[in-house]
């Protein structure tokens, strides 16, 4: 039996060599090779197939699932026998063959009708073969209209005719039923392929036989060529028939498994070929042709075969129509008058019934809603969820309840509750049963409640509760905490009215800034958050383009309000909870807060461990300072400014310290800061101790005869305030010293803007006192500037004569600019920060006369800088 694809291909290849071999001895020994090879190859498979049907009859006791592999044997039987004839000698080969094929092609296709899975009903089995023969016969009209009927010679015999249209016919039935099988498709697909080469092979090898001596006189091997491929074709098509039966299994399919047709405008595979052969006839006419009988019997076969299909789709409609109303009446029965909607279900969760409450509940029409997949009709954020518990149901599991948003006859979504029951066992009912009720008001009432318990009523978003309720349930992201700078002044200055209005338009632009997924909140007051499942990077990117947003301007009618957000970010996973998040975002949105304080707000920072201590620390700070003059914590060093030439020192800087018992020593840069930011008179009162404080210590060292003076650094809020010249004016009349010898120093990076600082700096010379721009070489202040700046002393920074690591060449030629400008401009130079000789080397070779550092003299104590002078001493003048 051959039964694998290895033994096939073998078969195939031998038969071919065997077939090419008689070729090319002559046409009548090729004749033969192809009745023997072709015909003991079908007669092997028929047994094959044979076998197979009684198996089946012995395991199964019944004679239904093993009709289709006994006819499909017969078929190969037929085939087989009939080729193995036109061998023998003294037969006319080619009736022999005609007549044989003309029995194997019907059996061939009764065997495939049978077959189970292709066709389960009688009803069935009829719609394939008149569709099959529809098709069939439309295409062989086209073909003989257009082509055959030209070619064929007029006397042509009816045998020949009939093999052609009966192959034409059994091929289209064959594809037909194989496409359209209920069950088994792959065997039925195999068959039917298998069924098509055995026809057309046996078609092709009879009507070879029955015209080649008129046909080809002269062409013997077109002749033999032509039988090989047929034999061929007859060698593979009951192989695969065989392999395609033995998938089919021996279980006969129910007739309700069968799909029900419809109409017949509802085939364009049957509308395709009626139409392409009413467009040919018209071109026929239309070009002078005209209908021989042949044609014409082609055509009215062909509308025959339309016709009886057309009647039974007729009567096919009509009784599906009486099962309908039967089943509707039934159903009625069970929900009449009820006010909740019944809708049933079929196994595929299409709707084939409803009750009549839908039209007065949802406004649904039988046809909004019968044949439609279940799911189709509801919102399809909800289909996949009520899918899902369909099939639980459908899987046995018991009645469930689910909600879903479903789309009434207006196409306005209603909030609906549905119970889902499993009625497939009833046969009156036979399906799944949902009763739908509408539940608009008590969701309607659930979201009022749920938006004033979760929402903040000023700006629509999301409250505090519904934020930490939220950012505890995610499993990673990020969370962002922003709040509006200077929002404060806004109600002072403009009022509550306009303070709302920018609370509003600023939940607007964290709305539109963020993406659909994320959740903006209002934390109370001018705190906002936004949580989002991005990583970290990516939220530090979403925090810059929401402090971006926040530094828009805010046109409101009548105001433009000018405000920025500094943003803190922190990751969900390094936290214990929501609440902590919040705090650790807080904190990071609080550090870019004071690293802002010297730009205008708009700052991002991600929250590390380090800013817990730097927060507490601040904190402490904050608490500490009010009071600290009073408390006598404060205390002032020197550090001696000299005469780089002679190393005598001709001045001091005052620097301040605050002396803490549990802070320790902090420095200036640390709280005066702070100071600044709590506002109020601390500042001026911090800014006045120092003065008075240098200048009560100059005043000493020139009363003990040491020509000295001594600067002190202000902030640039503290130059430009209102009183502070009159401060200084006071200080110097108190401590009776020379107003040149006190020095105010003011840092290039602090200088405020050109108009102020020039009023203030013009102030104090007025006054007779000296100043002095600190630093000289980090701020932005260019070197043309020096001469619009009224000072007396330029204090250039270490950065412009240290030389970088690995960096040759000396820094001369930076610092003599500079002290060629200065000295032009009238104005002393002080190099600061000079700790090795080498710097020193450096700035006096660039002529700078003064210096101060490290390696003239370290800051101290007054006590301990009066030893340092009284080894210096210079006498005054």
């Amino acid at each position: 039996m051959v039964s694998n694809p290895r033994t096939f291909w073998l078969a195939m290849l031998t038969t071919a060599a065997a077939l090419g071999a008689a070729a090319c001895i002559g046409p009548v020994l090729g004749l033969v090779a192809v009745a023997v090879a072709a015909g003991a190859a079908a007669l092997l498979h028929a047994g094959a197939l044979i076998r197979l049907a009684l198996r089946i009859h012995h395991g199964r006791k019944d004679f239904g699932p093993c009709r289709g592999a006994g006819f499909l044997g017969m078929g190969a039987l037929f085939t087989g026998a009939g080729v193995l004839l036109t061998g023998l000698p003294g037969l006319d080969p080619g009736p022999v063959a005609a007549v044989t094929t003309l029995l194997a092609a019907p059996t061939y296709l009764l065997g495939l009708l049978l077959l189970p899975g292709t066709a389960p009903t009688l009803a069935a089995r009829l719609r394939r073969l008149l569709d099959g023969a529809g098709i069939g016969v439309s295409l062989f009209y086209c073909a003989w209209v257009l082509a055959l009927g030209r070619v064929v010679a007029p006397g042509t015999g009816p045998l020949r005719l009939a093999v052609a249209a009966t192959g034409a016919v059994a091929v289209a039935v064959a594809v037909v039923t194989g496409l359209r099988a209920v069950r088994h498709r792959p065997a039925a697909l195999g068959c039917s392929g298998g069924a098509v080469l055995s026809i057309v092979g046996a078609d092709g090898y009879s009507l070879l036989l029955l015209g080649h001596d008129r046909a080809w006189p002269q062409a013997p091997a077109a002749v033999t060529a032509g039988l090989v491929l047929a034999g061929l074709a007859m060698v593979a098509g009951p192989f695969l028939i065989t392999a395609g039966a033995r998938r089919a299994g021996d279980e006969p399919t129910r007739p309700e498994a069968y799909d029900e047709d419809g109409t017949l405008a509802a085939y364009p595979l049957l509308m395709a070929p009626a139409f392409l052969a009413v467009a040919v006839s018209a071109f026929h006419l239309l070009t002078g042709g005209r209908f021989d009988p042949t044609s014409v019997a082609l055509g009215v076969a062909a509308l025959a075969a339309l016709a009886t299909r057309e009647l039974l789709a007729s009567r096919d409609i009509r009784r599906y129509a009486r099962t309908l109303a039967g089943r509707e009446a039934r159903f009625r029965t069970l929900v009449s008058g009820s006010s909740d909607v019944t809708i049933v279900l079929d196994d595929d969760l299409v709707a084939r019934w409803q009750s009549p409450a839908a039209a007065r509940q949802f406004g649904l029409s039988d046809q909004d809603v019968l044949g439609r997949a279940f799911t189709d009709l509801l919102h399809p954020d909800d289909a996949d969820p009520v899918a899902g518990a369909l099939r639980d149901v459908r899987a046995g599991r018991q009645d469930v309840l689910v909600q879903a948003r479903l789309r009434d006859g207006f196409g306005r979504w209603r909030e609906t509750e549905s119970t889902v029951s499993d009625q497939r066992t009833e046969p009156e009912v036979a399906g799944l049963v949902v009763h739908v009720r509408d539940v608009g008001d008590r969701a309607q009432l659930q979201r009022t409640l749920d938006e004033v318990t979760w929402t903040d009523d000023q700006t629509g978003l999301a409250n505090r509760r519904k934020f930490v309720a939220a950012a505890g349930e995610a499993a990673r992201g990020s969370l962002l905490v922003l709040a509006l700078d200077r929002f404060e002044t806004v109600a002072d200055l403009h009022g509550q009215s306009v303070a709302g209005a920018v609370l509003i338009e600023a939940a607007r632009r964290l709305r539109t800034s963020i993406a659909p997924a994320d959740l903006p909140a209002r934390l109370g007051g001018n705190a906002f958050a936004v949580l989002t499942d991005a990583p970290l990077v990516h939220a530090f990117a979403l925090a810059t383009r929401l402090a971006t947003a926040i530094a828009e301007p805010f046109h409101l009618p009548g105001h433009t309000v000018h405000l920025s957000a500094d943003v803190g970010v922190a990751d969900l996973r390094g936290a214990t909870g929501a609440e902590e998040a919040i705090r650790h975002a807080d904190v990071a949105r609080r550090r870019a807060q004071q690293l802002s304080r010297s730009r205008d707000g708009g700052r991002v920072e991600c929250y590390d461990k380090s800013f817990e201590a730097a927060l507490v620390r601040r904190t402490d700070i904050e608490q500490q300072l009010p009071g600290v003059v009073g408390r006598g914590e404060l205390d002032l060093v020197f550090q001696p400014i000299a005469d780089l030439g002679t190393r005598q020192p001709v001045g001091a800087e005052a620097l301040l310290r605050w002396r803490h018992p549990r802070l320790g020593n902090v420095p200036p840069a640390e709280f005066l800061p702070i100071a600044e930011e709590l506002g109020g008179a601390l500042p001026e009162e911090i800014a006045a101790w120092v003065l008075h404080s240098a200048c009560r210590n100059l005043s000493r060292w020139r009363r003990d005869g040491r020509d000295l003076w001594v600067s002190i650094n202000v902030s640039a809020r503290q130059l430009a305030a209102d009183g502070w010249l009159r401060t200084v004016a006071t200080a110097v009349d108190t401590h009776d010293i020379p107003a040149e010898s006190l020095v105010i120093e003011v840092t290039e990076a602090a200088l405020p803007d050109d108009t102020v600082a020039v009023e203030q700096l013009a102030g104090l010379r007025a006054l007779g006192v000296r100043t002095a721009l600190d630093h000289f070489g980090t701020g932005p202040t260019a070197l043309a500037h020096l001469r619009r700046l009224p000072i007396d002393v330029l204090k250039i920074d270490q950065s412009l004569f240290n030389e970088p690591a690995g960096r040759r060449g000396p820094a001369t030629p930076i610092v003599d600019v500079v002290v060629t400008l200065a000295r032009r401009l009238g104005i002393d130079v002080i190099a600061c920060g000079l700790e090795t000789e080498s710097h020193v080397d450096v700035v006096r070779a660039a002529g700078c006369p003064l210096g101060q550092g490290y390696i003239l003299s370290r800051p101290d104590h007054a006590e301990h800088v009066e030893a340092y002078l009284e080894r210096h001493r210079t006498p005054m003048l």
